[in-house]
């Protein structure tokens, strides 16, 4: 029966889900403030228990925009109001740091605030005339930027023009395999392909099977992830931005 049930803990293990939880530590944490941001809204996603992350995350004193903004998102999304950083999120203001705008929004929304209508203005106004965002104002569009600027102007309820031409830029970036690059020519990875897929559905668009057969093979015994093919890197900060894409669901997500 010992054995049974050593083989039975060893196999809830080898799942996504149960690979990022056997990483908590007894004080709730994964590792700094933006690793355990992530493994909560991965684990949110999936429906699955957070353990102690929300009092790891209330504790922990966030400086830059879009690290306020990461931590504010994960603990809304894990039934934890940020009461403390609400008023930091709203009075952001729109700088050359598309990506802290982009985050600002989410997080807002996440957290079931009215959007400023400045901080869609400044985001549409980066888009690129390829379709896509950067994550620098005027800088180079690249996959995942602009898989996140789509979830956040469908979050902000803009009209579908610019979320669309979001989705042509990024199937410019599916590869052969199925999986989507970060920028063209630098090869199929796992995050690019999980932001890819939350965009799409975010968009209205089908990912299509071959993105979600392209992260199965990206799959490791343990449960967690690659980074790609050739590399394994960063496995808990892959795996966990990979959970949402799995369960078909962009951000921000759903409560309840």
């Amino acid at each position: 029966m010992k054995l049974l049930a050593g083989i039975a803990a060893a196999t809830a293990l080898a799942t996504p889900v149960g690979y990022v939880q056997s990483l908590q530590r007894d004080d709730g944490g994964f590792g700094d403030a933006q690793i355990t941001a992530w493994a909560t809204l991965g684990l949110v996603a999936a429906g699955a228990d957070t353990g102690r992350a929300t009092e790891y995350l209330a504790a922990q004193k966030p400086e830059t925009p879009t690290d306020i903004a990461l931590v504010a998102m994960a603990r809304a999304a894990a039934g934890d109001q940020p009461d403390d950083l609400l008023p930091r999120l709203r009075s952001h203001t729109p700088g050359k740091l598309v990506n802290a705008t982009i985050w600002t929004i989410l997080a807002l929304r996440q957290a079931g605030e009215p959007i400023p209508p400045r901080l869609v203005k400044a985001l549409l106004a980066a888009q690129r005339p390829s379709g896509g965002w950067p994550w620098l104002a005027g800088g180079a569009a690249d996959s995942n930027d602009t898989a996140a600027a789509m979830q956040a102007l469908r979050a902000a309820g803009v009209p579908r023009e610019p979320i669309q031409r979001g989705v042509v830029f990024l199937r410019r970036h599916q590869n052969p395999d199925g999986g989507f690059e970060l920028t063209q020519g630098r090869g199929s990875d796992t995050q690019s392909t999980a932001w890819a897929i939350q965009a799409l559905l975010a968009a209205g668009a089908s990912p299509g099977p071959p993105a979600f057969r392209y992260l199965q093979r990206m799959r490791r015994p343990t449960g967690s992830y690659r980074y790609n093919a050739r590399y394994v890197t960063t496995p808990l900060w892959v795996t966990s931005q990979v959970l949402p894409a799995l369960a078909r669901k962009p951000f921000p997500l759903a409560s309840g």
